[in-house]
């Protein structure tokens, strides 16, 4: 595996984990917007721009954050 690779699979991974610990704290809705943004970027990396353009629940999440904090 190729670290683009690795990195696509850390970011994904994470936005699994702190969406499920979403509801413990405002802290992992912040992470969890943070992962899709890097999510997004894998996207962007690999190549596959309609991938990283999706990834608009940075926003959505990072609003949610914002109203819940």
């Amino acid at each position: 595996m190729d670290m683009l690779t690795v990195f696509g699979a850390l970011a994904v991974s994470a936005m699994l984990v702190f969406y499920a610990l979403e509801a413990r704290a405002a802290g992992y809705v912040l992470a969890f917007a943070a992962a899709c943004l890097a999510s997004a970027e894998y996207g962007f990396l690999q190549g596959a721009w309609p991938f990283g353009v999706v990834e608009v629940r940075t926003g959505v999440a990072f609003r949610r954050w914002l109203a819940r904090r």
